[in-house]
Order: structure tokens, then sequence, then C-alpha cells
């Protein structure tokens, strides 16, 4: 057998199973059938209008060419006012780089870190790209599971118990997808107490939901609850989520002056550039006009409410409200064992994902691309009127299992 044209890198990742659910949904609704998608994880709001302007002006200006590597002045200059405004953080623009969006950002921190063998400690349940990313740069991930019974949380005696010398990073995305959890600036604070003794790990906080939560609060950011550990922690967000740019590709990394250094040189020789169009919008909804983000956020609660009534009154299923996202992670643990119609038994949320998508034609996610079984997410970044045919066919699905 000849040797395989493809790097070994590549080939111990797989692609990333939201992205691969929402294609079968696709291919099943070209055939003509009725899918109800419930798989993506993108505001279904447009743009606001003032951030399609001003990109439409940045092109009328002739803002069409290359920008400096780490991002335009401008761009930066906002990233640096919202960190302070909205975080209590201050970053100077040599602190701060700009990328095509927020998975670059995380995907291009491990690449510029990670050495063979090096360990990446991710809480599961986690976003279905963390641990791909980290073994296609050679990294080892280090899964602990965090059940719902402690809140979907990391406690600081997982972490402690996780850390070894070969530690590198710790991961914290909160609020989290795929189950909403967010820590509290005391959780962090307790964790921080753990990795202060560990110097040698690196954190990167994943904040890409900070602004879509339900209880009216700021989201806390561990560099509030433990300033000391600024020099060893890389923030990573961006526009996609708060203000419905998913496709402008724009996100961003604060940290060290040295890594992001590194980042820049990386990305030079990579990616190049964010879009410069995009930069301009991305300015433009940081510094500009903030009333959408409250509006949307008001909408996202309301179908988490809605939802999880119609969800929680489907026996065999049950779910925790999430402190934000836009996501519900549904406990199918009630319908493993069970039976369909046609005699395949129910063995893991697999099953029960390809049942809802076979008989009733719900896509969902399977909690085991979270990490964390027995689950399945579904989003809710779509119309009452879609969530609600969505709860409906799911609930005549699980009654015909026996």
């Amino acid at each position: 057998m000849s040797p395989s044209r493809i790097a070994a890198r590549v080939r111990r990742i797989k692609p990333s199973p939201s992205t691969s659910a929402a294609d079968r949904a696709n291919e099943l609704r070209r055939q003509g059938k009725s899918i109800v998608n419930l798989v993506v994880g993108e505001p279904d709001f447009d743009t606001p209008a003032h951030i399609r302007q001003a990109a439409a002006a940045a092109i009328e200006k002739g803002q069409t060419r290359y920008t400096l590597m780490a991002g335009t002045v401008e761009l930066r200059q906002a990233i640096a006012a919202k960190l302070e405004r909205e975080n209590g953080l201050v970053y100077a623009l040599n602190e701060i780089i700009a990328t095509s969006g927020a998975k670059s950002a995380i995907y291009s921190a491990f690449s510029i870190t990670l050495e063979p063998g090096d360990e990446v400690i991710i809480p599961a349940p986690y976003w279905v790209s963390y641990p791909d990313m980290v073994l296609a740069c050679d990294g080892v991930p280090v899964i602990v599971a965090c059940p719902e019974a402690k809140g979907f949380k990391l406690t600081p005696t997982q972490l402690e118990a996780a850390i070894t010398p070969k530690t590198r990073w710790l991961l914290i995305n909160s609020p989290s997808n795929p189950t909403g959890a967010s820590y509290t600036a005391e959780e962090y604070r307790a964790l921080a107490d753990v990795l202060l003794r560990h110097p040698q790990v690196l954190v990167m906080t994943d904040d890409i939901y900070e602004h879509i939560r339900f209880d009216d609060r700021r989201t806390p950011h561990l560099l509030n609850a433990a300033p000391e550990l600024r020099e060893r922690t890389l923030a990573v967000n961006g526009v996609s989520k708060t203000y419905a740019m998913t496709g402008w590709r724009i996100g961003w990394v604060a940290g060290p002056r040295d890594l992001v250094q590194a980042l820049d040189t990386l990305l030079s020789q990579s990616t190049g550039n964010c879009c410069s169009v995009s930069q301009a919008a991305a300015a433009a909804a940081l510094n500009g006009d903030q009333r959408f983000i409250g509006e949307s956020v008001a909408t996202y609660k309301q179908r988490r409410d809605h939802t999880l009534a119609r969800i929680n009154a489907i026996p065999g299923l049950s779910c925790r409200a999430p402190d934000g996202a836009f996501y519900l992670y549904v406990n199918c643990a009630g319908l493993i064992g069970k039976t369909t119609p046609d005699g395949r038994r129910l063995g893991e949320d697999g099953d029960v994902v390809m049942h809802l998508l076979e008989s009733v034609g719900v896509a969902v996610v399977a909690g085991t691309a979270y990490g964390l079984s027995p689950y399945f997410r579904l989003s809710i970044a779509t119309s009452l009127d879609i969530l609600d045919e969505g709860c409906a066919r799911i609930a005549r699905a699980v009654a015909e299992l026996h």
C-alpha cells in the first residue's frame, strides 16, 4: 500500500461534527424531505444596518487594500476601547491582533505555542473544534468531564488533578457552547488559585458568547478575578455572535506582547491580514450603537424559555436552563435503551439523534461531539415557529418509542 499523501496531523483530526450534521440536513432537504434544522449556531438576525453601511462606506472610500498584519489602527483602537469599557482590561495596540474569526485565533494560538506532546486541558462539554485543533498542532487534548450535577463547569479539584508537567494550556469558554454554562467571578478566583501553583500553564479564554446571557448581568472575565494571570492569558473574542456577523470573519486576541508578536509572524506567513472591509464593519460595530445586543438577547431569552418548557415536558428528556449562548444541551438519558418502531435499540445519544432525523426530520447534534453523553444540542438561534415545529416533532418521535 502506498503511503498516504495526507500529513499525519490532518489524518488524526475529523471534520467538524456540527458542520457535518448541517450538511446532512441540507442534503436531505435537497432531496425533498421536510427538515427542521436546529444545528447551526449562528444568529438568524441580519447584521445591523449601521454596520453594513460602514462596510459600504469603506468600499466607496477605497479601503480595499492590504492592512497592517495585526489589523487597522481603527479596529485595534475599537477593540482596546471595548476591552477597557466592558471588561475593565487595558491593552496597548501592540498587545492586540485581529484574526479571520475567533476560530482562527484559537488555532493560531495553539500553533505558536504547542510542541509535540504538550497537553491542553479542555473541560467537557466543549465546542467541537477544540480537541481537533489541539491534535492538528501536535498537542494532546486532556478532556475533563464536567457533569450536569456540577453545572457543566470545571472545579478546582478537577483542574489540579488534570495538570501535569506537560500541561501547556487551560481553555475556558464562558458562556459555553454547548451548555450555556457561565463561570462566576468566585469560581474563576478558585481556578486561578490552582493555576498560580503551576506557572507553566497558559490560559485561553474564549469569550465569544459574553454578551449573550440571560440574567441581565455583565459576564465576568477571568482577568477581573485574577489580574495576576494577565501575562499568562490570551483573551479571544470576535463580532460573530454578538453582532450577527458570522460571515464577516473578524475575531481578535488580546494578550502578552510576545505571544501577540508570534501570532503576527505566523499569520503574516499564512492567512495574511483580515478582510479590510470587514475590519471597518467590526470597528463600527464596537464603536457604534449597542442597542442591537439587548434586543437580540431579549429575543434569545424568549426562545430559550419557551423551548426549554417544551423540551422539559417531553417524557425522557430534560434540560438545564443555560446561563447564556443560544443552545439547549438536552439530557436524553431517559431514551437510552428504548426501541424504535422498526426494532432498533437506542444505545447512545447518536442513535437518538439519528432517530429524530430519520423519523421526524429534526436535525440536532449528538452529545458525543461535545465530549459528554447522553445529550444532544439544539440551537435556539431560529424563529419561535421553527422551534415549536421542532419540539412538536421531537415529542412525536419520542412518543413512538417503546
